[in-house]
Parts: structure tokens; sequence; C-alpha cells
């Protein structure tokens, strides 16, 4: 299975480098991962709605271009499904036996992802009704994919 995670901006924080590395080690001897980072756009302080939309657009142009065709694709989004991690765990299970052997995730910027990306994925998943900053969101997500792979092989996971 090949696992792509496509996000906005780069993580300039060591300890988040760190966790992400390690968290692409475990997962290497469970599929191929890859991470895409899109440049982000800075946004002003009190940037008005239509700006903030038209960053979101320009960000969202950025993400398209990466989207595969042949992928199943997950968006992290507010207001998407909440899955457990068990529950995580089957569905990527059932991709996997229905063939799918790309799932792609995009996680946005700070402002969240436009209505193209949203539109383009085949579903819109959540962790929490909070909002986290999308670096930290980068290494829960990791955690996830690869507590979903151990759950999936059997192996000891904490609950």
């Amino acid at each position: 299975m090949r696992i792509s995670i496509i996000c906005v901006g780069k993580i300039k924080e060591k300890y988040f480098r760190d966790a992400i590395s390690e968290y692409e080690k475990r997962l290497s001897k469970y599929c191929k991962l890859e991470i895409i980072e899109v440049p982000d756009e800075k946004t002003p302080d009190n940037a008005s709605a239509v700006l903030e939309e038209q960053i979101k657009e320009k960000e969202a142009g950025r993400i398209l271009k990466y989207l595969k065709e042949d992928a199943y694709i997950y968006t992290l989004e507010i207001k998407g499904d909440n899955p457990d991690s068990v529950a995580m765990a089957k569905e990527i299970e059932k991709l996997a036996v229905q063939g799918k052997s790309h799932i792609q995730f995009v996680i946005g910027g700070s402002l969240g992802l436009h209505q193209s990306v949203s539109k383009a994925a085949h579903k819109a998943i959540s962790f929490s009704n909070m909002t986290f900053p999308h670096q930290l969101m980068r290494v829960i997500l990791l955690e996830q994919i690869y507590r979903s792979y151990r759950i999936n092989m059997g192996e000891p996971y904490h609950k």
C-alpha cells in the first residue's frame, strides 16, 4: 500500500520533525509513505474573508495537482466523519481488499481547505472538534496510520 500525505507548509520545529521521522521509520515496514509539502500563503492579521478565500484557493491549486485519480483521497476537516482508531483501521483494510493501492491524506493550512479540495476527496475525516496546528496534525495522522497497521496486523497497540 502506498500512503501519501499532502500538506500545506513546512515543519519548522525540530521536535515535530523528529516525531515525523520516527513514524516514517515505523511505517516503513507496513507501507510506502511519502509526504508532499506544498508552500503555504502568508495570511496577514485581520485578513478579510475574501482574502482568506483567495489564500485557500491558491493553496488548493498547489494541492490539487498532486491528487491522483486512482487514489482514495481523505481530507482532514473539522466537519468530517469522526472514526475511532479501530474503525479507521478497518477502513484502510477494506480499501486494500477492494484493490486500492494508494491512499492520499490532505492536511490544509492554517485557514483550512478550499472547497475545491474537499469536493475532490472521497471522504472527509476529523480527529476532533478542536482545532490543532497543522504541524501537530501531521504527527497525529502518522500515529493513527501506524496504529491502523498495527491493529490490522493483530499487533499490540495502546488502547
